[in-house]
């Protein structure tokens, strides 16, 4: 887990350096990643309708409930490699 806890901190730095700025969803896809593996399921209320961006944020985390940090973790690091090309 110590290798991939390190894979995974490597992957957040090198996530503000990518080469473009990726699309909405998958700006969603890797912040309900990093939040899944940091904090385990989504907690708290669901923002408001007129809050967008950040009932957005909580449903993409939300569609991860159940999923392992370990295997956020590692979708994470693929995601990022992925976009790194």
């Amino acid at each position: 887990m110590a290798d991939l806890k390190t894979k995974f901190e490597t992957a957040a730095e090198e996530v503000q350096d990518l080469p473009e700025r990726p699309d909405n969803d998958t700006l969603l896809e890797i912040y309900s990643l990093h939040k899944q593996a940091n904090e385990g399921d989504v907690s708290g209320k669901r923002p408001g309708f007129t809050n967008f961006v950040g009932r957005a944020k909580y449903d993409a985390w939300a569609k991860l409930e159940g999923t392992s940090k370990k295997e956020a973790m590692q979708s994470y690091i693929d995601l990022v490699k992925r976009l790194k090309g």
